[in-house]
């Protein structure tokens, strides 16, 4: 019972109760601790479901990753709380903070920033398979051997950078409110808790809608042009339109079906990490033609 109350009740649970918990704290002007708070709550909650529930048993084994990833966690979660804290200043000095449509109900501008965000950072999601020193950057998330939680932070800063100027700058441009960035901080977060859990929970024809687990474990299917989809953060839309959208019900996924084929060797060690991307062997490795592509393919299919 408690397994088919995780298998159906995880999602709603953590998309409507706990970013609804966010929209309500925030539009009745609660402190933010509470938000930060509703974090600690669905990081919680995601641990407990992936011991319930998991998708896979040896992806809750810790593979000598689990500090470095708790400190991908720590310094990317920090940083985009604290870059909701200057919003205020970067919305009055925006030159058309004006656009901002605050006379909407607050759960629908919580629901725009969302939209917008998806789209921004999709698009640098994208970008960051095809361009070269977008990709080195990446790359580090990339290099995770087992799928679970905590791989949503498991991000280089700069490319989280990156990806946070893509997805929210539209929105300080147009003058978010910052308890609007506060809640979809929130969204945020739960939403890389949701795409990357090690939960075996079920959505149905919404995988095809909603960027969650079962839609992102192709994304990181190791091989060269095969990993090359389901880019979105929030949503699928996307990448529907982009033609990067893939799906096969049958496919299953194993540790060797994660990393990267050509960087089998990629630093683990958490300051490795962060330099690597400037060493002459972090570069890009790109599928060539048509036919290695096929070949790939081929081969990652079970």
């Amino acid at each position: 019972m408690v397994k088919n109350v995780i298998r159906y009740g995880y999602v709603p649970f953590m998309l409507i109760g706990i970013n609804g918990a966010a929209v309500y704290l925030a539009a009745h002007g609660a402190s933010e601790l509470w938000l930060i708070s509703l974090i600690i709550t669905a990081v919680a909650c995601s641990f407990a479901a992936e011991r319930i529930l998991p998708y896979r048993d040896e992806w809750n084994t810790g593979l000598d990753d689990a500090g470095r990833d708790a400190a991908h966690a720590v310094v990317n979660e920090t940083f985009i709380l604290a870059s909701v804290a200057v919003i205020p200043l970067l919305a009055a000095i925006a030159p058309s903070h004006h656009w901002w449509p605050s006379s909407l109900p607050f759960v629908v501008q919580v629901f725009l920033a969302v939209l917008v965000a998806d789209f921004g950072i999709t698009t640098i999601h994208l970008a960051s398979h095809k361009v070269g020193w977008m990709w080195r950057l990446h790359a580090v998330h990339h290099s995770i051997r087992r799928f679970y939680g905590l791989n949503g932070l498991m991000k280089h800063p700069l490319h989280q950078t990156v990806e946070m100027i893509g997805g929210v700058l539209p929105l300080v441009i147009m003058g978010i409110p910052v308890q609007v960035a506060s809640v979809l901080a929130v969204c945020v977060a739960v939403q890389l808790l949701l795409q990357h859990a090690n939960v075996d929970y079920r959505v149905g024809t919404l995988r095809s809608v909603l960027a969650l687990n079962e839609g992102h474990r192709f994304h990181h299917l190791k091989w060269a042009g095969v990993g090359d989809v389901n880019f979105g953060l929030f949503t699928l839309v996307w990448d529907h339109l982009y033609r990067t959208y893939s799906y096969d019900p049958q496919r299953g996924f194993t540790t060797d079906d994660l990393g990267m084929a050509a960087k089998p060797h990629y630093p683990t060690a958490y300051f490795r990490q962060l330099v690597e991307p400037f060493t002459a062997r972090g570069a890009c490795h790109f599928v060539d033609t048509d036919a290695d592509m096929s070949s790939r393919r081929t081969e990652s299919t079970p």
